[in-house]
Parts: structure tokens; sequence; C-alpha cells
């Protein structure tokens, strides 16, 4: 994100332009940047929630076959968003067309608003935990005061610096809050038999179809990926954005997940929010700080995804603005969204536009492994492509269909949907090339 505001000294907007090469960061400056991603309350409780349902051992196997799925594809994605430049905007119109792309966007940026407003929440929730005179509106607002500035201007210099600073306090309080644990309430081994007492022998399919519904990551690994340096290209394609950092983001934060609720007494439903009240319980002030590292690290992600991508979605129907502009109407928005109660109603949304995202990456994936990628021809798209538009919605329509089935169908909705998107962009641009040639 550094680069971000020396793009902007250039002239270059990245939300419109590819980054040029003055713009492109350091293999530690983007590393440390994007490893903001891997803290987030989120991840420890999506673990121990897959363990509740399915069983620990099922939600660990399911956790090592998205480590290795997401290294895969994101080692692919990563390599040409660093050889292009582009961001998942500009490739969309590749892909879709010009006014085509557009959903793409819309789905990136509402998402990223989500996350900002879940994750937001949670230091808000720990604030008025902690300090109960200090009421939620105020602690969310306070939240959001700070958030937005941290993606703006010369900030971005020192950003990835700060996500450096707290990504060994992220991993030290992630560890101590693991040994407090320990310390006062004993060493649990029962915790691998945590879930149901006859978990399903296929719950591991489920767990690791569960973790599909967070392929948004692939677009975040795209939008910053292209600020890499082509020389450095093999090394963020097997290190920085491939299976090390999900070992962290998913094995990692779940097993923690998994043991500290299983070792924890709490109250009430599991939920975020609980081990929030469980990580304070056993580490009090400290334990704010934990939050607030977390936090802070993923929310700078969020917060510069949502307005990067509400930049993008909005040009294109001729509303421009600047990025300051449009980073405090996504601040304005996340706070509003922060005092609603919207949860419920965004889970949903979360799962359709989930299905929306793998057919967008297996159509990206058969673009760049079999498509021309040229970057040179953003300047000849169409309003639409047919060929992109056809995958992307049909993929999605089967998907969408297995889900609303129920039963042992809708557990394939993802994974199909990203095989018949890859399967159909590829087979129609084979047979429009062929088209194409003939008519030559």
């Amino acid at each position: 994100m550094a680069a971000l505001s020396q793009s902007n000294q250039t002239g270059q907007d990245p939300a419109h332009h590819p980054v040029p090469a003055e713009a492109r960061m350091g293999r530690l400056s983007l590393t440390m940047a994007w490893w903001a991603v891997c803290s987030a309350m989120f991840y420890i409780v999506v673990g121990a929630s897959l363990a509740l349902s399915f069983g620990a051992r099922n939600a660990l196997i399911g956790m090592v076959l998205s480590v290795i799925c997401y290294g895969l594809v994101n080692s692919v994605l990563s390599r040409f968003a660093i050889r292009s430049g582009l961001s998942v905007a500009l490739f969309s119109r590749l892909l879709f067309g010009s006014t085509g792309a557009c959903l793409a966007t819309l789905i990136f940026f509402s998402t990223a608003i989500y996350y900002a407003v879940f994750e937001g929440s949670v230091i808000a929730v720990a604030l008025n935990h902690l300090y109960p005179e200090l009421i939620y509106p105020l602690a969310a607002l306070a939240v959001v005061l700070y958030s937005v500035p941290m993606i703006l201007g010369s900030v971005q210099h020192w950003l990835d610096k700060l996500n450096g600073v707290l990504l060994p306090v992220y991993l030290g309080g992630l560890l101590v809050a693991v040994g407090l644990s320990i310390s006062r309430y004993g060493y649990q081994p029962q915790w691998l038999d945590f879930g149901p007492a006859t978990p399903d022998a296929f719950g591991w399919w489920d767990c690791f179809v569960a973790y599909m519904g967070v392929w948004v990551l692939m677009l975040f690994t795209f939008d910053y990926a292209r600020f890499g340096k082509p020389e450095d290209a093999r090394y963020h394609g097997r290190w920085n954005f491939g299976m090390p950092f999900y070992s962290v983001t998913f094995l990692l934060n779940g097993a923690a997940g998994i043991y500290l609720v299983s070792s924890i007494p709490h109250e009430g439903a599991l939920n975020e929010v609980s081990v929030v009240m469980a990580i304070l319980q056993l580490m009090g002030l400290w334990g704010l700080l934990f939050v607030w590292a977390t936090q802070t690290r993923i929310n700078t992600a969020n917060y510069y995804l949502a307005t990067l991508n509400m930049q993008a979605f909005f040009g294109r129907f001729g509303l421009r603005g600047s990025y300051l502009m449009w980073a405090v109407a996504v601040g304005v928005i996340v706070y509003g969204l922060m005092l609603a109660d919207v949860f419920a109603y965004l889970l949903k949304a979360l799962a359709y536009q989930g299905i929306f995202v793998v057919a967008w990456v297996g159509v990206a994936l058969a673009q760049i492994i079999y498509g021309r990628s040229d970057v040179a021809a953003l300047d000849r798209v169409g309003e639409f492509n047919p060929v992109g538009l056809t995958a992307w919605f049909g993929a999605t329509a089967l998907g969408l269909a297995l889900m609303f089935s129920g039963g042992g169908f809708s557990s394939f909705s993802a994974p199909a949907t990203v095989i018949v998107a890859f399967t159909l962009h590829a087979g129609l641009s084979h047979r429009s090339r062929l088209r194409l040639a003939l008519a030559e």
C-alpha cells in the first residue's frame, strides 16, 4: 500500500491504470502489507465453528486442504498480477467487458466493506467491554476515525512498517492466549475431540467447502500482488501469497480457535464476540492490545480494497472523485452498518457473493492459462464480453441452484461453480478463436 501513494504522485490512478514500475514495492514492504490480512478474529472463530459442527479433526483436515488449494491458485493469480500490474477491476474488464466488469467491482467492494464492519465491530465491542463508560456508538466512531486515515496519503509509507511491528504482536498474543488458557485451566488433550460425539466421516469435505466461501481472499491477493516487482514474482508466488501465508491464516488461527473455545468456559452461542470476551477474560488490557493488533492489521486491507474498488465502480458511471473522497465514503458506510443490526442479512449475502467470487476465480484462471491477457487490449475492450459473461453467469447459476437444492448437493455448489466456470470459459474462448481464424 505504500506504493499506492507513489502511484498517485506519478499521476497514475491505481483504480484505472496498471501499476507503473516506479510504484512497485520491495519484497519486505509488500510482505508486511499483505500479511496484515492473516490476523483476524474471523479466522479463529471459523476454525472453532467448523470444529463445533463437524469435529476438530475434520476441521483440521479441511484447513490443510484449503491451504494447499489456496496456495496453488494464488501462485497463478499473483504471478499474473505482478506481470500485468492490473487490479481486479481492470482485469475484469478484459474478462467481461467495460460494463460487464462493474458487477465484479460491486461484489468486491461490498464484501470488503462487510469485513470492515465485522472486524471493526470486534474492536468496538472490546473497548466497550473493558470501558463501559465508552458506549458502543462512540467506540465504533473512534474505530472508523482512526481506520480511514491509515490508508491515506503519506501514511501509506509507514503502513507496511506498522503492520510489520504488529505481526509479532499478533503472533505472540495468540501464543500467550493459548499459554494462559493452559496455565489457568490446564492442558485439555481432548481438544482434538471437540465437536459432535460422532462426527460425519466426510465432514472434512464440508469444512473444505466452507473455506471456499472466503475465496474473496484471492481477489485480495490480486490487488496486492500487482504492486510486486517482476523479479520477485517467484518469491511472492511461492512464499508471500502461497501456502506459508495460508498455513498461518487458516491452520494456525483455526487450531488456536479450536483449542481456546474447547478449553475456556463461555456463555451463550459460539460467535466472534464470545471468543473476544474469552481473550479479554484471560488477558485483560493486554487482550485488548491483541484484539486491536489483529483487527487493525486486517482492516487496513479491508478499507483499502473497498475504497479502490468503489472508486473504480462509480467511476465507470461518471461519478469520479479523489481517493480521499471515496475513503471517507467507505468510512461513513462502515460506521452506519456498525450501528445497524444487519449481521444476519450480511452473512446470508456473503453466501451468495461467495458463489459469484469462486466463479470469477474460475474464469480468471482460464483466461490466464489459456486466453490472451494483453494489457494493451484494455483500450479495445467492448461494453460486454459474451464469452466471459456466459462462463461467469452460467457457472454462478449452477452454483446457486445447487445451493438452493439443499441436501448433499449443496456441499458441491462452490466446487462445481469454479470447475464449470473454468471449463466454460476455456471452451468458449477456444471456440471463439477458431471462428476468428476461419473468418480470416
